[in-house]
């Protein structure tokens, strides 16, 4: 039988990533690379020409031409944090060489940092993960299908009617040779037409051939310019279906990697990033070594984020 190439990666070493980025002034150099990567230029008047200051623990640099000020993680979601940026940089390298999730818990115990701190860590990268898989839309052949987190309480309503169930819909995007390529894993309101057509116009480019089972609702993806082609079930398990493998895979290694890294989390309110951690992993797959060099350069871009924001859990960068 043949190896799949693709888990058995190298990926990075802790000594190699501890060489790289193991010290303080390591890593505000890889900041200052990935936020002026043509060198700096003041955020208010585009001037380059400037002097570096050193305020407490990090540098600040001043436009000649204006005077302003900016530090290496002003304006960044890095913004605000007391933390060295080793340690963020040690989170983001444990969380993108995980394969199937880190807890907050598990942060905190590497990190050496409270758990309320390991938490908001936690939130604020995969939200990040969150808005960057956004600029994504599957497209050419997509297998789609209806999916829930959360399970039926005592008491309360069951099937998909539960209250403590949040719906998503789960697709995958294949190659010409039928191998998964991209995953979207996305919360919606409910499984109706008009759910379905918004996703479908958000997350499939015009011209993709939709695969479904024969559940209605899915046939709203032409609204976005998608060909339908639903398959009658007729009562067959998942693995009697060979035309929904991937899918089904896909579904299975989240359920996987949900259970054995978090012990609970609040699925109304934080679906959507512990979603997008699993999706972000998944479509990056096949460089682990580069993962963490890629994942910084999000927060960079992504607007800060207090404490407050996170946890409302409906914040967009």
């Amino acid at each position: 039988m043949a190896m799949n190439r693709i888990p058995f990666q190298a990926g990075l070493s802790m000594p190699e990533f501890l060489k790289d980025f193991g010290t303080e002034a390591q890593c505000e150099q890889a900041q200052e690379a990935i936020r002026w990567p043509n060198g700096f230029a003041c955020p208010r008047c585009g001037e380059a020409a400037h002097y570096v200051l050193r305020d407490g623990a990090r540098n600040v640099f001043q436009s000649n031409a204006c005077r302003h000020q900016a530090s290496l993680i002003a304006g960044t979601v890095f913004q605000g944090t007391k933390l060295p940026l080793t340690i963020w940089f040690l989170a983001i390298y444990r969380i993108s060489q995980a394969k199937t999730g880190l807890s907050a818990l598990g942060l905190k115990r590497q990190l050496g940092v409270s758990y309320p701190t390991a938490w908001l860590m936690h939130h604020k990268l995969m939200q990040v993960m969150a808005e960057r898989e956004e600029r994504y839309v599957l497209e050419g052949t997509v297998q789609v299908d209806d999916a829930y987190l959360g399970g039926e309480r005592t008491g309360g309503k069951v099937g998909r009617g539960s209250e403590n169930k949040v719906p998503f819909v789960a697709a995958v995007s294949l190659s010409e040779d039928g191998r998964p390529l991209r995953i979207k894993l996305t919360p919606v309101s409910g499984f109706t037409l008009k759910a379905i057509s918004v996703w479908a116009k958000d997350h499939l480019a015009p011209t993709s051939a939709v695969f479904s089972d024969g559940l209605a609702w899915f046939g709203a993806v032409t609204e976005a310019g998608c060909s339908h082609q639903p398959t009658a079930m007729a009562g067959r398990k998942p693995k009697d279906v060979p035309e929904f493998k991937w899918i089904n895979t896909i579904l299975g290694n989240l359920k996987t990697s949900l259970s054995g890294s978090y012990h609970a989390f609040d699925f109304r309110k934080y679906a959507a990033r512990y979603l997008a951690a699993f999706r972000y992993r998944f479509n990056r797959r096949f460089d682990l070594r580069t993962l963490h060099q890629r994942l910084p350069i999000a927060p960079a871009g992504c607007a800060p984020r207090p404490r407050r924001s996170i946890q409302l859990a409906d914040v967009h960068c």
